[in-house]
This record gives structure tokens, C-alpha cells and sequence, in this order.
């Protein structure tokens, strides 16, 4: 990082107005700007943390969502409450303070000292309720997403949201919590058991008992607001891609719902060799001395809600795994 882009930082043009190319992140705490790191034996500034917590999911093979929406992504960068008004007036101090002693900051003093007087104007709010905002970077996030967070510090009254439109909300907190879902893997049962023969329907499910809905809640707790948000992934279907084009898949679309009983397929059992799997493949052709690559995705319906009765819908995610299937001829399997 040059040296503009260092100072650009404290000068408010960009995250968190933090020295020497400092930037903060959602789970960051905001340090002193002098990095002595304590006032009164505390910590200069506040934790401006998300908090996520989790229901459902993991086991083997399990991820995150991929959107459907290729043109979707959670926010790069939002405005948070970041410092009460002693804090704030700390920063802003240690800021030009730092400038005057950096070569390469002193041409920016100026500058640094009139938004100073224009914080000072207001007396830092000191004694008010409130707090100051800033913006803080979603690290996922590409850079330009991440800069575009580009406005001064403002105060907030407490117990008010500001009139911005990126100021941190519960559908924001719902995105977010969206890339920190986990889904279970999407290895499916084959049967019958042992090699798939060609010309003969195998019939491919997943446990029920693992594909279930998965939520995770995201929280913010700072300067007196409280806000969260929980995004639930809800399986709603399974795509199978047999990896070669001699195959057929059952149905012919590919695609197998899920049941009433949350069930994505039917197991396999003793009498149902004259069946039609309701989920499946039929392989055409053997696969030699090596194996096809059997493709499964799952689609998942995401949901929200959060604080003030807000909620809505997201775009759906998908999550898939690959495994190995050999394929034998028929006539060549000794009895």
C-alpha cells in the first residue's frame, strides 16, 4: 500500500479513518490510533463484531452455499457504530498526531486538522447518547466492494438508525449469514450393492436424517443497538449428472425432489429390482478399467427473518459432491 492510500485511510476517505494503512473487519476490534492500545486500561474504541451462530448441518463432505444468482453477493462493506464520543475524539487526536510525525503524512495535516475542528464544532458530542459510525469490510469481498464504503464518520443518536442506505440492517445480517451456512455433503447410496451394471437402473438416495434445513443467525450488539437476522437453507431438490453421456437419469430431468418426508430418493430394498427407482441412473456403457464421475447437487430455498419482523427470501444456493461409480457389463460378472 502506498503512501497515499495510507493516509487516505485516516482522512476518512476510506475504512475506519485508522493510521498506516490500517482497515477493519467484521470481527476486528478497533484499535487506538496511536497502536498504544489502552485508555484508562481499556481498549480505545469498541468491538464491532458480528456473531453467528448455527443450526443444523456439517457431517462429511458438507460446505458452503453457491448463489444461483451469479449477479448476488452478500454487502462488501457496511456503516456500524464504531466509538463513543471520548473514544472517537482519541482517535481523531492520535490521527493528526501520527500525520505530523510521518513524512509522508505531514502535507495531509492540514487537512486532517480542519475535519478535526469540524468533529470539534460539535464538541464530539460529549455527553450525548450515541455513537460514531464507520465503515467496516467484508474481507470476502472483492476490492473495489470493500472500498465503497467511502463517507465520514457520522454520529448516531442512540436508538436511531441513520438515514444511509449501506448502515448495517437485519436483511444485511441475513446475507451475510448466508456464506457462513454449512450443508451437508451430497454423497449418495447406490444400489444394489457392488458395481453398477449396465442396462440395469440403480437407484441412488440421500439420509434423511442428515438432509434437514440449516439456519444460522446473525447478530450486532454495539453503542445500544441490537439487531439479527436467521437464514435458513431448505433442500428442496437433488441434481444428478452421471458424468458420461452414456446414461440415462431417472426422472429424465435429472432433478429429484424431495419427498413429504423430507426424504430426497428412496432407498433401495429386497423386491424392488422390477421397480423404477423414483431416483436414479441407468448406465449405458461399462466404464473399463477406470470409473464415471457421478455428479450431485442440491438445491437449497434460502429464507430469513429478523429483528422488527422483517424477512424475505434470498436466491437459492447449491452445494454438490463427486464420487466415483464403476460400471460393469452384465455378462461379464461371474455367479
Amino acid at each position: 500500500m502506498n503512501a497515499r492510500r495510507s493516509l487516505l485511510i485516516p482522512l476518512g476517505a476510506a475504512l475506519l479513518i485508522l493510521p498506516f494503512g490500517s482497515t477493519a473487519h467484521a470481527d476486528e476490534e478497533v484499535p487506538n490510533a496511536n497502536a498504544q492500545g489502552t485508555k484508562q486500561n481499556r481498549t480505545v474504541g469498541v468491538k464491532v463484531k458480528i456473531s453467528f451462530s448455527t443450526s443444523g448441518g456439517g457431517g462429511d463432505g458438507s460446505g458452503t452455499l453457491t448463489s444461483s444468482d451469479a449477479n448476488w453477493d452478500p454487502p462488501g462493506c457496511w456503516y456500524a457504530p464504531q466509538w463513543k464520543s471520548d473514544d472517537f475524539r482519541e482517535v481523531r487526536q492520535n490521527i493528526y498526531f501520527s500525520a505530523v510525525h510521518d513524512p509522508d503524512g505531514r502535507e495531509f495535516t492540514g487537512e486532517i486538522s480542519e475535519q478535526n475542528q469540524g468533529y470539534a464544532k460539535d464538541e464530539y458530542h460529549d455527553g450525548d447518547k450515541g455513537m460514531y459510525w464507520g465503515a467496516v469490510q467484508n474481507p470476502d469481498a472483492s476490492y473495489d466492494e470493500q472500498w465503497a464504503c467511502n463517507r465520514e464518520p457520522f454520529w448516531v443518536p442512540e436508538g436511531q438508525q441513520p438515514d444511509e442506505p449501506r448502515a448495517i440492517n437485519p436483511q444485511m445480517l441475513a446475507e451475510l449469514a448466508y456464506n457462513q451456512i454449512k450443508v451437508p455433503g451430497t454423497k449418495v447410496t447406490l444400489a444394489p450393492a457392488g458395481a453398477t451394471k449396465v442396462n440395469l437402473p440403480t437407484w441412488a438416495w440421500l439420509d434423511k436424517a442428515e438432509f434437514k434445513p440449516v439456519s444460522v443467525t446473525a447478530s450486532l450488539d454495539a453503542g445500544g443497538v441490537h439487531m439479527e437476522a436467521t437464514t435458513t437453507a431448505e433442500p428442496t431438490g437433488l441434481t444428478l449428472k452421471p458424468g458420461t453421456e452414456d446414461a440415462e437419469v431417472l426422472p429424465a430431468s435429472g432433478n429429484c425432489p424431495v419427498g413429504k418426508d423430507g426424504s430426497i430418493g428412496e432407498p433401495y430394498a429386497k423386491g424392488k429390482a422390477d421397480r423404477t427407482p423414483p431416483c436414479g441412473i441407468t448406465y449405458l456403457k461399462s466404464s473399463g478399467d477406470g470409473t464415471f464421475d457421478l455428479q450431485a447437487t442440491a438445491t437449497w430455498k434460502i429464507t430469513w427473518t429478523g429483528t422488527g419482523g422483517a424477512g424475505g427470501d434470498l436466491p437459492d444456493g447449491e452445494y454438490g459432491n463427486n464420487q466415483p461409480v464403476e460400471v460393469e457389463e452384465a455378462q461379464a460378472v461371474n455367479r
